[in-house]
């Protein structure tokens, strides 16, 4: 029986000392993967390949790393919302401009799209605090530029870009109108957990029962869970339930933090989306959910005051209008930067359910 313990004990002292040495020494490798198996790093296309109207962009984060970008235009050129947006972990940006081309037919928007450092053409070594840095000069570019609505500056992040996204989004409630976050991963804490499951007694996040020991030695916790209740912006969430990377439940324990407070929420689900495709397998009604979000929330300032000017005039009419209470009201006016006095008396109606 002694002897049966002490196995047991060395078993478990090889597997933390194996899991410390495989943190310390790979964990970049495996969160951060800027060159697809078989594929350079460099970019294949540009969105001139697609016939898209675009700029290249080139930013300076706040510690000088030097950033690439693309900035794509919608032609015609349209006053509507620009989409900042996050990819995921893997490849680098030319590989989401299908994506992008689609967005852009559908939601009629521009679409600002960076490359983290080491990704690309952008200069550096991926971190988590290098790449917030670069989302800040991503954002701090677009409220510059005098070539669109600075109002209607819309957050999207994919897997790890709704990592990026969310910290973006809570340090900056002045700046970003509303966030979108699709399969997104409670923090990697978890997913670590998820990956290699002989570590799951030693790592995670909050809803972890082990003790945790090599929590310490994560460099890129990307702890989504931690901040997503700080966001005070709308929250559109994108589920496929058929994700094979991020577990579905973590989408939603996102989701159910963000509730408690955050009363501009919404959850969808798609039953055939996977990590990668839920915006192909969703079809018409994934477009169509992200552009009710965006007109409920992320409106023009001109329709915006139109509604508000008929809201009065019903007022005036004797007509029963219901409006918000003075908080509210300016937390949701805050959401896409509308004085405040202006739209006193605006009158909002829940998102209907898809």
């Amino acid at each position: 029986m002694v002897s049966f313990l002490k196995a047991l004990l060395y078993g478990a002292g090889g597997v933390v000392v194996v899991g410390m040495a495989t943190l310390v020494a790979f964990q970049e490798k495996l969160v951060y993967v800027p060159a697809l198996p078989g594929l350079p790093r460099p970019y294949s296309i540009t969105p001139a390949r697609l016939l898209l109207d675009y700029e290249d962009v080139w930013l300076r984060s706040s510690d000088g790393v030097r950033l690439h970008s693309w900035f794509v235009k919608h032609e015609p050129p349209v006053r509507g919302p620009t989409i900042l947006f996050f990819q995921e972990n893997a490849g680098n940006i030319a590989h989401r401009l299908e994506f992008v081309r689609i967005m852009m037919q559908k939601l009629h928007c521009n679409v600002f799209m960076l490359s983290y450092r080491g990704y690309g053409e952008s200069d550096g070594y991926p971190s988590q605090h290098g790449i917030i840095k670069d989302a800040q000069a991503a954002l701090d570019h677009l409220t510059q530029r005098n070539d669109i609505d600075t109002s209607r500056i819309v957050v999207f992040g994919r897997s790890l870009g709704g990592a990026v996204g969310s910290i973006l989004a809570k340090n900056n409630p002045d700046k970003v109108s509303a966030i979108i976050l699709e399969n997104t991963f409670t923090s990697i804490l978890d997913m670590a957990g998820v990956m290699m499951p002989f570590l799951k007694w030693f790592i995670g996040g909050g809803a972890s029962r082990g003790p945790k020991v090599l929590n310490c030695l994560v460099r890129s916790p990307w702890s989504t869970i931690d901040v997503i209740g700080q966001i005070k912006q709308p929250i559109l969430f994108l589920s496929g339930l058929q994700d094979e990377l991020v577990p579905p439940s973590h989408m939603q324990m996102l989701y159910s933090k963000a509730v408690e407070h955050n009363r501009y929420c919404r959850f969808v689900e798609f039953p055939t989306g996977m990590h990668m495709d839920t915006w192909f397998s969703g079809g018409d009604r994934y477009w169509r959910n992200i552009q009710l979000f965006l007109d409920q929330y992320v409106p023009e300032i001109q329709q915006c005051k139109s509604s508000c000017k008929l809201d009065d005039d019903d007022n005036d009419n004797g007509n029963a209008v219901k409006s918000i209470n003075g908080s509210d009201n300016q937390a949701r006016c805050a959401a896409h930067s509308v004085d405040f006095a202006s739209l006193s008396q605006c009158h909002i109606q829940k998102m209907p359910k898809m």
